[in-house]
């Protein structure tokens, strides 16, 4: 299993046209990703973010192999599509999480 956090920080100026895209249009890409067994998409509650908000999309893969392809095809697609939407307003951060010990 190989697994791949995506964080998605919206400014305080788009959350409402952020949250009406990730409604209509991210969880329909999510959806459609082939190589994603499970996902797991939140909105990110934390007292520390005053500048805008989170959303975490949380993807887990069969393998490591699937989780780079992802990122070298879709994960592309996914940003360039999101930055001619929304310019600098939504930052994108990935993080690979590697499991040490799981249970589902």
């Amino acid at each position: 299993m190989s697994v791949l956090s995506i964080t998605f920080h919206c400014t305080k100026n788009n959350i409402e046209e952020w949250e009406n895209y990730v409604d209509e249009t991210l969880i329909l890409m999510t959806e459609n990703l082939m190589d994603v067994d499970k996902y797991i998409l939140s909105e990110v509650h934390s007292e520390f973010i005053e500048d805008g908000k989170n959303y975490n999309l949380l993807l887990i893969f069969d393998n490591d192999e699937k989780r780079d392809e992802f990122m070298e095809s879709e994960m592309v697609n996914i940003s360039d599509i999101i930055e001619k939407k929304f310019g600098q307003e939504i930052m994108i951060f990935n993080t690979f999480l590697n499991p040490k010990k799981t249970r589902f």
